[in-house]
């Protein structure tokens, strides 16, 4: 009598839980019919093959087992992953991409362990567990094709041009003992390809992850096959190297356009320590190897830096004062994606820089010692690769975007960062006397703003308002828009307004530099300038209309825990930070709370009560801030109380995450977060009309490249808005144009010089 097979039940479980999947998928995302198709039939042919896999063992052996059900599991999840993302026109979440792989890749050091526990390791279980992991890195690599390139794809075929290898090859079949340190790199794939998919990285980390798993994939397969001939491991050490050492040495500094193939070039500072390695005695070697590998491993963080800085800045590290940023990147980062994930993502960070200045003295100590070892082919192949590649690059021969075929990235960069640290050494006593020259602090305080005696003033920081959002493109339209439905409602409150454009001093971020700069008069584009201008007394806006005898007051929801030195420099009376305004409803993505109760706020604190001194205050509206979702929606103005009015608005919204899935919903949700500050400044205005209030708007930098563009500039534009037509005629020398939308060929001045202008035409000779 035929025995039934008792792990049939396991194997329908598969399919319906298959089933249970997609179905969910379905209904969450909307998962094609081919989708549907491959995630089938794949699981079918999962269950085909091992259930064949089963029925050629020993019948004692017939059962399941926990380790294989744990890896059955992970392959019902896998097959899911792979139906979401087998079409490349259906819009599939992130989110629910990671939500599938994460488990399975947890799972994957779950059955490995199970089976050494219970003495149940099989060949089959281990051959299941394998092609499960090459399956899923397939539907992983498959997923980020249109982030990072088809090359990728690479890394998910690896396994299966492997397995044609062995059909072609024999001497390449047959089993090997395992190694920790293969498992280690099959997992580091799942681990990249996942973070990548997560759409967290911008595309340059992307691609660098994604290519030093490629590296080490290779180098995985490449020992595999060198343990399958028998050959020995010195050579193929010794090329991974030189291999290493080349990649990072060729890898280019601080370039938005980032391509995997700038590698190829020839780097010129590894020809130069072969040459170096084969001329000195052999004692010196080692020594050689390891400082110039702790070289290269700084000259690659700093590059990574360089990368960094000019994706999110538009200007590369500045290594005497940029590791302020590291902090606020993390907290950026931590409001983006949650401080779990932002945490994982800095461990995984500074693991890989650890590696980093372990592995790459190493391979260069061992390549000078193969050069000790082979001084005249080494020496030749050097001259001859030098010759070669500095001929094809003046011929203009190389890739895209340089056209070099020699790369200099590496001793460039040593070259640039001492200049850099010697002009700014220069540059610190040229900013102390530029602080301490200061025409406008002789002024009398009576003389000082008497135009305009007796009225509030708002200087009003719109976050990443930049020329790009009025530039005419279709991310604008929404945005002019609300301008010009605002400038009737203006009009018929009696208002007028007058504009233009100043050029920020910073780019994507670093708000607090264009403030400073606005501000003080003087051009503060540094960290550095910026900490030395808090540390002097420098007159600015907010201490010209505190020595005039206007009560001054700053607005910052995102400063938390007070701003002892913001105090000492502005010379304010009153700070209203994240704590201090009894905001009791929810937060909005990197804004503590919607622009709408920040002015509600202030209106109620310092605008109503009477009599009281005229106020100045300086507002940042902040739910333009990147990461641009959740956004809050309008309310009725009387109905905004302590806030709990927005409570469920951020679960209404769109995510973070989903916004970032696609870079044409990061781009709209930038114009509806400028949308909504503009309408709900503009309808402030218009609900509670002042003839005695005087505000000017402005941006303080462009929005990040991904959403203004490759080369958009730092112009942001600037409106000064009131009722009282002396306030506007007194700034009619400027020649800005009428209205809150400047046109294109609006006048630009740097933001550094409006302090001067704005003193000098309200104040009297």
């Amino acid at each position: 009598m035929p025995r039934v097979h008792s792990d049939l039940p396991p194997l329908v479980a598969a399919l319906a839980g298959q089933l249970v999947l997609l179905g969910v998928g379905h209904a969450l995302v909307g998962v094609p019919v081919a989708g549907w198709v491959v995630a089938l039939v794949l699981q079918v042919v999962v269950v085909l093959l091992l259930g064949r896999g089963l029925r050629a063992r020993e019948p004692e052996a017939l059962s399941l087992g926990a380790a294989n059900l744990v890896t059955l599991t992970r392959s019902v999840l896998t097959c899911a992953v792979a139906g979401l993302v087998a079409v490349p026109s259906s819009e599939v979440p992130p989110a629910v991409i990671v939500g599938l792989a994460a488990p399975a890749l947890v799972l994957d050091a779950v059955d490995g362990r199970v089976a050494r526990r219970t003495g149940t390791v099989t060949r089959l279980g281990a051959r299941f567990d394998m092609e499960t992991d090459a399956l899923l890195i397939l539907a992983l690599s498959w997923s980020v094709v249109g982030e990072v390139g088809a090359w990728v794809l690479a890394i998910g075929l690896a396994r299966y041009l492997l397995w044609v290898a062995q059909r072609l090859w024999p001497v390449l079949r047959g089993d090997l003992p395992a190694r920790r340190w293969r498992k280690a790199v099959a997992a580091i794939q799942g681990v990249a390809l996942l973070a990548v998919a997560s759409g967290l990285l911008p595309r340059p980390v992307s691609v660098v992850l994604l290519v030093a798993a490629l590296v080490l994939l290779a180098a995985s397969f490449l020992t595999e096959v060198v343990e399958r001939r028998g050959m020995r491991w010195a050579p193929v050490l010794s090329a991974l190297a030189v291999v290493v050492v080349w990649l990072a040495l060729a890898a280019p500094n601080g370039d938005r356009h980032l391509s995997p193939l700038l590698v190829l070039r020839v780097p010129l500072e590894l020809m130069v320590l072969v040459v170096v390695a084969g001329l000195l005695p052999s004692r010196w070697g080692a020594r050689l190897g390891l400082g110039f590998g702790v070289l290269a491993a700084v000259t690659l963080a700093l590059k990574t830096m360089n990368v960094g800085f000019t994706l999110v800045l538009d200007r590369k590290f500045d290594i005497l004062s940029d590791w302020f940023y590291l902090r606020s990147a993390v907290g950026v980062l931590a409001d983006s994606v949650g401080n779990v994930m932002a945490g994982a993502l800095v461990v995984l960070l500074l693991a890989a820089v650890a590696c980093l200045f372990v592995v790459l003295p190493l391979a260069t100590r061992r390549v000078c010692a193969v050069v000790r070892r082979h001084r005249v082919p080494a020496l030749a192949t050097a001259v001859a690769l030098t010759a070669v590649s500095v001929g094809l690059t003046v011929a203009g021969v190389g890739p895209e975007p340089y056209h070099e075929s020699v790369a200099v990235a590496s001793g460039g960069l040593v070259v640039d960062e001492a200049v850099s640290v010697r002009s700014d050494l220069r540059d610190h006593a040229v900013f102390a006397r530029e602080i301490t020259t200061d025409p406008m602090d002789s002024v009398p305080a009576d003389q000082l703003l008497r135009r305009l005696r007796g009225k509030d003033v708002l200087l009003v920081f719109v976050e990443s308002y930049g020329r790009s959002a009025v530039d005419g493109s279709s991310m604008s339209a929404g945005i002019d828009a609300v301008l010009a439905d605002g400038d009737r409602s203006l009009r018929r409150a009696g208002y007028g307004s007058r504009s233009a454009f100043l050029t920020s001093p910073t780019f994507g971020a670093a708000s607090w530099l264009a403030h400073s700069t606005l501000q003080s008069g003087l051009w503060v584009d540094s960290q550095r300038r910026y900490s030395q201008l808090l540390a002097s007394d420098r007159l600015t806006l907010d201490g010209a209309f505190h020595r005039a005898g206007w009560r001054t007051v700053v607005v910052a929801p995102a400063v938390a825990d007070g701003w002892a030195e913001g105090e000492k420099l502005y010379g304010f009376d009153k700070l209203y930070g994240t704590d201090d305004v009894g905001y009791q409803g929810p937060a909005f993505g990197y804004g503590p709370m919607p622009d709408q109760y920040t002015l509600a706020h202030l209106r109620q604190a310092e605008l109503l009560p009477r009599p009281r001194q005229p106020v100045m205050a300086e507002l940042d509206l902040v739910s333009s801030h990147h990461p641009w979702a959740p956004l809050p929606q309008l309310v009725p103005w009387d109905s905004v109380g302590d806030g709990s009015v927005f409570d469920g608005m951020p679960e209404q919204g769109d995510t973070a995450e989903e916004v970032f899935s696609d870079p044409d919903r990061v781009r709209a949700a930038y114009g509806q977060s400028i949308e909504y500050t503009l309408q709900t400044l503009l309808t402030f205005l218009t609900t509670y009309p002042d003839k005695d209030l005087v505000v000017v708007m402005l941006g303080d930098h462009q929005p990040h490249h991904y959403v203004s563009g490759s080369d958009p500039g730092y112009d942001v534009p600037i409106s000064v808005i009131a009722q009282d037509p002396r306030v506007l005629a007194a700034i009619d020398s400027w020649g800005w144009s009428t209205g809150l939308r400047p046109p294109a060929d609006a006048p630009v001045a740097p933001m550094d010089t409006f302090r001067d202008r704005f003193l000098t035409a309200y104040s009297t000779p």
